[in-house]
């Protein structure tokens, strides 16, 4: 009997244990279920910002650049007019010089002795003429008078003409010899940096080596640029499919770039333009014409010229770091009426500055994610940032915009 009750007793106290142990076991499941559902609620991440741009649809300039070179504007050689020792160079190789300055002396002695020489020709010549026309002076009432024959009159009328033109024969023979004297001193027809002297001091001066120096004009400079068949052909489409708008009467301002990045400070204009295509190298030639009147352009001078003038109206262009390129092609992220991203491929044109020209894919008033669209997916919601505003001058600096929320667009 007691053992009876004992087993009892113990049955009761295991009913008891695995009733505790089963409110225990639901108690740890709720507790386990509560921190499951507490710990996904936190794992869910808090919208991503983005700085973003609103589209807008503007007429925009447009700049076309090629790579140019400079040459001289009026480039003159400098050549001996005579022959004969060149005495010396009287001008600085390499040096500015103006139109009338000396270049070079040529030994003066030998046509100094011609012009001389011609001139006492001249003299005698005079005299001559002078005998002759007193005799014909005399000769001509006498033969009126039948005092002497027509023949004494004609001899004495042709020996006066024959005297005049001698005295013009010596008097064009003096001139040319003081002009061959004048070919000795050498000067510079034109403004502009003169070059290497080919000839040094001493030397003869004959017509195979009569070439001494070159002058080239620096103000203006001119800056020739080609272009490429097709571009030219782009470009004719697009003015006449009315997506680009040509400046009035064709004029377009060139802006030099130098070879460090900076402007130059002196814009030309198109001055020439070639009436053909080159056919070997399938370009065609524009020729600008530039001030210079520093001189900091020098001729054969590389550069890049930018024509500028030209209006693509109603573009649309977006920094270059908002398009990415995908395996599809080029696509921008969207922020959309939820404020989600959302991937939309676009068709990118010409470059602007740091912008792409967007044909096709983007609309007016859309936003677009300029900075952090490289961990976005779709669908995921944003905060849009706007732009940073350029720092002001002076010491203090722009405030940093806070972020703000999404807007719906409109």
């Amino acid at each position: 009997m007691k053992t009876v009750t004992n087993f009892r007793v113990t049955l009761r106290s295991a009913k008891a244990a695995v009733r505790v142990f089963m409110v225990s076991a639901l108690c740890l499941s709720a507790l386990l279920a509560s921190g499951c559902k507490k710990k996904e609620k936190a794992a869910a991440p808090p919208p991503q910002t983005v700085i973003a741009t609103e589209v807008v649809a503007k007429d925009t300039p447009i700049t076309f650049e090629y790579v140019s070179q400079t040459e001289s504007s009026h480039e003159v050689n400098i050549f001996s007019r005579v022959t004969g020792f060149l005495e010396k160079r009287v001008y600085t190789e390499g040096s500015f010089v103006k139109a009338g300055q000396v270049l070079f002396l040529m030994d003066k002695k030998p046509f100094q002795v011609q012009v001389d020489g011609y001139a006492a020709a001249l003299e005698r010549s005079k005299a001559a003429m002078e005998t002759a026309r007193l005799n014909f002076e005399r000769t001509k009432p006498l033969t009126a008078k039948n005092a002497l024959s027509q023949k004494d009159l004609d001899d004495a009328t042709g020996a006066y003409e024959s005297s005049v033109a001698a005295v013009a024969q010596a008097k064009a023979q003096l001139d040319n010899t003081k002009l061959n004297l004048s070919y000795c001193t050498i000067t510079s027809p034109v403004d502009g940096i003169t070059s290497d002297a080919l000839q040094k001091d001493g030397t003869y001066i004959n017509t195979e080596n009569s070439k001494l120096t070159t002058v080239a004009v620096l103000n203006p400079i001119w800056v020739n640029f080609s272009v490429s068949e097709n571009e030219m052909k782009k470009y004719r489409d697009e003015v006449a499919s009315g997506k680009i708008i040509r400046p009035k009467n064709d004029n377009y301002d060139i802006e030099i770039v130098l070879v460090d990045g900076s402007i130059f400070p002196h814009s030309g204009r198109i001055t020439f333009a070639a009436p053909s295509f080159n056919e070997k190298t399938g370009t065609f030639l524009l020729r600008a014409s530039v001030a210079n009147p520093k001189g900091i352009l020098r001729p054969n001078q590389y550069v890049r010229a930018r024509m500028k003038g030209a209006i693509r109206p109603n573009a649309i262009t977006i920094p270059q770091r908002a398009v990415q390129q995908g395996a599809k092609g080029h696509f921008v992220w969207v922020v959309n009426k939820e404020s989600k991203a959302e991937a939309r491929p676009v068709v990118v044109g010409d470059l602007i500055g740091n912008d792409w020209f967007i044909t096709q894919g983007l609309r007016p008033g859309e936003r677009v994610v300029v900075d952090g669209g490289m961990t976005l997916r779709p669908d995921i919601v944003v905060t849009v940032k706007p732009p940073e505003a350029p720092a002001e001058s002076g010491p203090g600096k722009a405030a940093e915009p806070k972020p703000t929320p999404a807007k719906k667009a409109d």
